[in-house]
């Protein structure tokens, strides 16, 4: 059967006609003319090619036909009834429901811990798992439910078009080498920028696609010496706080590593711009009440940030 040609309506008549098992009775039921339903009762009797209804010395009879296609009908009417005719609500305090976010470390360490707790004291049942982004925008994976959403630099990330997009805060590049070292004390210049050895976070492991900073450098024919990558932004403070090496990053996440480790916060000698820090969903999810809840509470706590200034020491 082509759904296409298939009248809801026609679906609404069968379920009053099974319930009646009279014309008539269907038709008072549904508030429209006997005609009308007899007209109904044709048009389903062509459309499944059955009789549907039969009468007999007992009454009206629906058909073996019918009465296999009684309880699914009603079922897929009670669904739709359900679906369009109560509006879908998300209870904080009482959901029992899972989110999947996709951030890098960046977005665990800056946003992760307050977002918990904002999420713990107003859905105690609601649970957060947060996987890697990736390269690329999981458009798929968005679409279909499986991610709800996905936090990142908007230059670390490739967009689709379709995808919703709202900014949350910017972030500066900053570099941080360790307490007592010997060569910088208060500020640091490009000349010694390029002469130290540095660190490089490096999520994919990939140290052969030059990064911001370097295509910056190679623009002026200059470059560093990296001797390092690392993963991940957990390891970089305490390798900084126990060598030479110096470590450019977000200020948001440095001021935090510094807190880890003996380091200290400069001014990177590169006049590079901010960056903003992004959340994206599908637009299918646009008007879902527990998605939107989410990303109210992510909004909430990325604005906290926002109203955080960067010190002007730091900025280029």
């Amino acid at each position: 059967m082509n759904l296409n040609r298939l009248d809801l309506n026609l679906l609404i008549a069968f379920d009053a006609l099974m319930t009646e098992l009279s014309v008539s009775k269907a038709a008072n039921k549904l508030f429209i003319g006997q005609s009308a339903m007899s007209h109904s009762l044709n048009r389903l009797r062509q459309t499944f090619d059955d009789p549907i209804l039969v009468r007999t010395t007992g009454g009206m009879k629906p058909t073996a036909r019918a009465k296999e296609l009684i309880e699914p009908i009603r079922k897929a009417l009670l669904e739709i009834e359900v679906a369009v005719g109560t509006p879908q609500t998300f209870e904080p305090k009482i959901a029992q429901q899972g989110f999947v976010i996709a951030a890098s470390d960046y977005g665990e360490l800056i946003l992760l811990p307050s977002l918990l707790k904002r999420v713990r004291e107003l859905a105690p049942g609601v649970k957060i798992q947060v996987r890697r982004p990736g390269e690329y925008l999981l458009e798929q994976e968005l679409e279909n439910g499986s991610l709800n959403a996905v936090i990142s630099f908007d230059a670390s990330m490739e967009t689709s078009s379709r995808i919703r997009q709202q900014g949350l805060f910017h972030d500066f590049l900053v570099s941080v080498v360790r307490e007592d070292h010997p060569l910088i004390v208060d500020s640091l210049t490009l000349e010694q920028y390029i002469e130290l050895e540095h660190v490089l976070i490096s999520p994919d492991g990939n140290n052969h696609d030059p990064g911001i900073i370097d295509q910056w450098l190679n623009k002026r024919k200059l470059s560093r010496n990296v001797v390092l990558y690392v993963s991940h932004f957990l390891s970089a403070p305490l390798i900084i706080a126990q060598t030479d090496l110096i470590l450019t990053l977000p200020y948001r996440i440095a001021e935090k590593l510094a807190h880890m480790a003996a380091l200290k916060l400069l001014r990177t000698p590169i006049n590079l711009p901010s960056y903003q820090y992004s959340m994206n969903w599908h637009p299918l999810y646009e008007k879902d009440p527990a998605h939107q809840w989410l990303r109210a509470q992510i909004d909430t706590v990325s604005r906290q940030l926002a109203d955080s200034p960067i010190p002007p020491q730091y900025l280029p």
